[in-house]
């Protein structure tokens, strides 16, 4: 018996594509002679036209205050190293002409006056194409980066957010609407930072850098819903979970007073293409294998039973004890534990028992659970379903590989989409509000307040 498919209830929606290059992660493999550098402009230059290329909506650039810690240590696992965001991204303006630059900006840290001064002079110089991924922290090996160290408890990560963004809209919006008009001082008196200013940097044609943001928590979910223009999430693989996740954000957006609409979805994902689907398969398998080596499959486990299992065999059992319950956030990097430690546990242990996994088989197997395996064309419907049923409104790819990892998408995926009537043949705006078919920015609508409305306050000058 089939499982009842979901309606189709977009039928002529397009799908929409974004690159993410990564800032810290171990699912790039770097192990492989055509793997380039993660630093060299070249490898970021290549991405970027090879993206634009394939008229994708955006290029996302990760990034990472400090190299991660585990349990006080270096995490030397990922592929690290980057230069900063907003510098690369101007760079890239200079070579393209319509791809969306997105940036990854932390809350916690930057000066607001600072940040919101960098974010428009990028969207201003690439001519209304910037963007800002707005992220938090809450750890100290992060906040030791900087004068004051320390970090903010977690609950209120989301707080700062909100003025940091509010304080930073009212300085985009203190430009003169037309020429002749004055500059307005802004003054913002919150209870997490204070700021007056008088900004030096007029709006772009697309008004605002568009807001990203990718909190998965139901703090972070509302912060998004209330705020941000599209959400950056990892439900976009199951289509169940995916539309599930869709459902509650639309939720969440009309509760906080906006169009059903507002807030875009675009899932982070991998695409793997082969000949067959027999090819694809061996592809992707290959992949995973080159992805999660002995010592990252050691650490994905002990991260979950909250202890070091360096002295483990990755080819041996699981554990056989439960994890042990500690809180890391605050001091070593973020862990998972608790009650959410042991659910997991249990379900990798089910797993491994069910299929006779050894450690590293079992984190494969785990990890493979997301993307998109198949032919171009088996692909291309996929994604197209994901789309046109409400799921999804693009995706956010991570290739396995830099920077030749987007070629197979662009020279055999769009193609199919594009024969489906699914996918823009030409970009039909220059800016990426235009691309994302996105309204008007919050502050700049009559109808509808800023997020936290009594944060920020402008005066004549």
């Amino acid at each position: 018996m089939t499982t009842p498919q979901p309606p189709i209830t977009r039928p002529d929606a397009e799908v929409h594509f974004g690159v993410f290059f990564q800032g810290v992660n171990h699912t790039t493999v770097w192990s492989d002679p055509e793997s380039g550098s993660q630093t060299d402009f070249a490898s970021f230059e290549r991405v970027a036209r090879t993206a634009e290329r394939g008229l994708f909506d955006a290029f996302f650039l990760g990034e990472g205050l400090r190299l991660r810690e585990s349990r006080g240590l270096l995490h030397d696992l990922d592929v690290v190293g980057r230069p900063d965001a907003i510098t690369q991204l101007a760079a890239l303006a200079a070579i393209t002409e319509h791809i969306g630059l997105v940036a990854t900006q932390n809350t916690t840290y930057n000066d607001p006056v600072d940040l919101a001064r960098r974010l428009a002079s990028l969207d201003v110089l690439s001519g209304g194409r910037a963007a800002w991924n707005v992220v938090t922290t809450d750890n100290a090996w992060t906040g030791e980066n900087f004068r004051r160290g320390g970090y903010l408890e977690h609950a209120r990560r989301y707080d700062r957010a909100e003025q940091v963004l509010a304080a930073a809209r009212a300085i985009w919006d203190a430009w003169p609407d037309a020429d002749g008009g004055r500059v307005r001082t802004v003054v913002t008196d919150g209870d997490l930072l204070r700021v007056s200013v008088d900004p030096t940097t007029p709006r772009s044609p697309q008004g605002h850098p568009v807001i990203f943001q990718a909190g998965d928590s139901p703090q972070g979910r509302d912060f998004a819903a209330r705020s941000a223009d599209v959400i950056f999430s990892r439900h976009g693989s199951v289509l169940a979970d995916a539309l599930e996740f869709a459902a509650d954000i639309r939720a969440r957006v009309v509760r906080a007073g906006r169009p059903e609409d507002d807030v875009k979805i675009f899932p982070g994902t991998a695409v793997v293409v082969g000949d067959t689907p027999a090819d694809a398969e061996e592809k992707a398998r290959w992949v995973r294998w080159q992805q999660v080596t002995p010592a990252t499959a050691l650490h994905a486990v002990g991260t979950i039973w909250g202890e070091d299992l360096s002295g483990y065999d990755p080819d041996g059992p699981l554990p056989a004890h439960d994890p042990v319950v500690t809180e890391l956030g605050a001091e070593g990097g973020s862990s998972t534990t608790g009650a959410r430690a042991h659910e997991v546990a249990a379900r990798w242990r089910a797993i491994a028992d069910a299929e006779g996994l050894s450690i590293r088989q079992l984190v494969v197997r785990v990890q493979s659970e997301g993307g998109f395996v198949g032919t171009p064309a088996g692909v291309a419907d996929r994604l197209i379903r994901f789309v046109r049923t409400g799921a999804v409104d693009g995706f956010n790819i991570s290739p396995w590989i830099i920077p030749s990892g987007l070629d197979d998408i662009v020279d055999r995926v769009v193609p199919e989409l594009q024969e489906r009537g699914a996918y823009r043949s030409a970009y039909t705006g220059t800016t990426l509000r235009e691309h994302l078919g996105l309204r008007a920015p919050l502050t700049r609508r009559g109808a509808v307040a800023p997020a936290t409305p009594a944060l920020a306050g402008v005066a004549g000058t």
